[in-house]
């Protein structure tokens, strides 16, 4: 079982490292945004449906106050400043989700979306309204139809963090980049062009 910091919920940054180095073959998304509530109504259906296909979902969060709704949803979560303080780690996700907010604020961030984007072997999605002009040709309008499972935990996620109440509609949205070379497309047939 992972070491806990600080904030309840949140896994200690190098524990994760530590996991992650004794399991290098599991398919892994990293979520980058500044809060739960972010994830949750924007991305929360996707996570869930893919920590319920056996992804690895880690999401990492500016604002680690309230993250047991993540929990819900089959997410790990790590603090986003101690993750990025600490020394670039040699295992790669597989796909990458980041909030445009997050995207804006957090050079580190944007550096390893673009290279990400540089290199194409890494899924990337960005949701948010208004995403930097530097992406406007990079990633293209893309959607996730959210199952009927993922919609009911996302549901529930959200009562926990306190939007009750907000619908949960049938799809998401996001820009998603180009993955290259084209085999790595058939594996990832959840996010569709829109």
């Amino acid at each position: 079982m992972a070491t806990r910091s600080a904030a309840p919920g949140v896994h200690s940054v190098t524990h994760w490292r530590a996991h992650a180095r004794e399991h290098p073959l599991r398919h892994r998304l990293a979520v980058v945004a500044p809060d739960a509530a972010d994830v949750i109504r924007n991305a929360g259906g996707w996570l869930f449906d893919r920590s319920a296909a056996g992804w690895e979902v880690t999401v990492l969060v500016a604002d680690s106050a309230d993250v047991a709704p993540l929990r819900i949803l089959g997410a790990t979560v790590l603090d986003l400043r101690q993750a990025l303080a600490g020394p670039i780690h040699e295992i790669w996700p597989m796909a990458v989700a980041v909030s445009a907010a997050t995207y804006r604020v957090e050079p580190m961030v944007r550096t390893g979306v673009l290279d990400c984007l540089d290199r194409g072997l890494t899924e990337i999605a960005v949701w948010g309204d208004d995403l930097p002009d530097e992406l406007a040709g990079r990633v293209a309008p893309s959607y996730h139809r959210v199952s009927v499972a993922a919609r009911a935990f996302k549901s529930c996620a959200l009562t926990a963090a306190g939007c009750a109440g907000e619908q949960v509609p049938p799809t998401e949205v996001f820009g998603a980049g180009e993955l290259l070379p084209p085999r790595y497309r058939a594996e990832m047939r959840d996010l569709l062009p829109a």
